[in-house]
């Protein structure tokens, strides 16, 4: 009786305690904590101004459902509107293919293009079926002009489409970038294909790293060869290359679903900017710049609303130490099988101490009762075994 109910009140304890921890990492809107802080969970435009500090460009302005803000220099993120919104990202997921296929294949061989790679929907270079193409002149077309045709003709050099996918949803796995989902490897519109502004963040900043990526990003015109020894010139897609002083690469997409999508950072002072727009108006650029100009005044001048976390290390749970705006407690998240818990480091040692304390009553009463029972047990005599 006595077991069973500190058993009961052993697991009220608990249940409080959980309910506690719920309460310390679960937003407003009662969803898991989202990637890179709570703040991040909010749909509408999230700010911290400190004194001083420029205002954001207007509403007006701004014609796109969610875009972010980020000094990729500190990873702190600035400024953002529904950071985790999940849309369709055009070609901004070419940033995922390049991030997956960079590092795998060797630049200076070659890939005969076939005619399903040259069929693609959507933009093409021109790529002709049949012809053999450097590898760095794939990632080119992809990344200068957005080349549908190219990117079909790295997956195919990567052993095909259906692996490359595969392996870019596991590359997104690994950077955290749980709202993204690749279908493609273009960005064509697919089956259940979704990023968000936060994770093109993640992944671009992921990509930046990469100085062939950062070249071929910064290419504005190129050539590219052609049968009997011919040659074609394509041109770089982002409007901000030779307008925007600083601008470092960007990659935009558009589709009639996903309308334009955008990520891309310059670099002033040495500070690094970099801004993501998703679900925008087709003119994006001015949106761009707008938020560019902001985030180099506002770097210094607001509280970071969230941060851009790391990629996971190998065998470990996810894990992004947060404060709780406001509250000035510490907590630890771990994220494992998709599932968010905040554990506020008090509720922790409440709990911990209530426990111990139970189980020494319960040792108490324990012995209380066998002594109980050796009084008034009878004696027995069993014969020997």
């Amino acid at each position: 009786m006595h077991a069973r109910l500190i058993a009961a009140v052993a697991a009220g304890l608990l249940t409080v305690a959980a309910g506690e921890v719920g309460a310390v990492a679960a937003p407003k809107n009662g969803s898991a904590q989202p990637i890179g802080g709570p703040l991040l969970a909010s749909t509408g435009v999230i700010e911290r101004p400190l004194a001083g500090a420029p205002a954001l460009p207007p509403a007006s302005s701004l014609p796109a459902s969610s875009w972010l803000v980020a000094n990729l220099t500190t990873g702190q993120i600035l400024a953002a509107k529904d950071p985790h919104g999940k849309f369709l990202p055009a070609s901004t997921l070419k940033t995922l293919t390049a991030l997956t296929l960079l590092p795998k294949l060797d630049p200076q061989s070659e890939f005969q293009v076939t005619d399903r790679d040259a069929r693609v929907d959507g933009t093409r270079a021109g790529l002709v079926p049949g012809m053999s193409y450097p590898i760095k002149t794939l990632f080119t077309c992809m990344l200068e002009m957005s080349a549908n045709d190219a990117a079909d003709a790295l997956a195919q050099a990567n052993g095909g489409i259906k692996k490359t996918v595969e392996e870019m949803n596991l590359e997104a796995r690994h950077l955290q970038a749980d709202d993204t989902n690749a279908d493609t490897p273009s960005g064509l519109d697919g089956v259940g294909e979704t990023t968000s502004a936060y994770d093109l963040a993640l992944i671009a900043r992921a990509d930046f790293q990469i100085p062939a990526f950062r070249h071929y990003l910064s290419i504005a015109h190129s050539t590219i060869p052609a049968p009997h020894h011919k040659h074609f010139q394509i041109q770089s897609h982002n409007n901000l290359l030779t307008t925007y002083r600083g601008d470092i690469g960007g990659k935009n997409g558009y589709t009639v679903a996903a309308q334009a999508t955008y990520v891309g950072a310059a670099t002033r002072h040495g500070q690094t900017i970099l801004v993501a727009l998703m679900h925008a108006y087709p003119i994006w650029w001015p949106m761009a710049a707008d938020l560019l100009n902001w985030g180099f005044k506002a770097s210094g001048s607001v509280d970071p609303i969230g941060t851009l976390v790391d990629p996971l290390v190998a065998g470990k749970a996810k894990q992004v130490a947060v404060v709780t705006p406001g509250s000035g407690e510490h907590s630890v998240q771990a994220k494992s099988g998709g599932h968010a818990i905040g554990i506020s480091m008090r509720t922790v040692e409440i709990a911990v101490g209530a426990i111990l304390v139970l189980a020494a009553v319960a040792m108490v009463v324990a012995r209380r009762r066998r002594r109980r029972y050796r009084r008034y047990r009878p004696r027995l005599k069993l014969p020997p075994i």
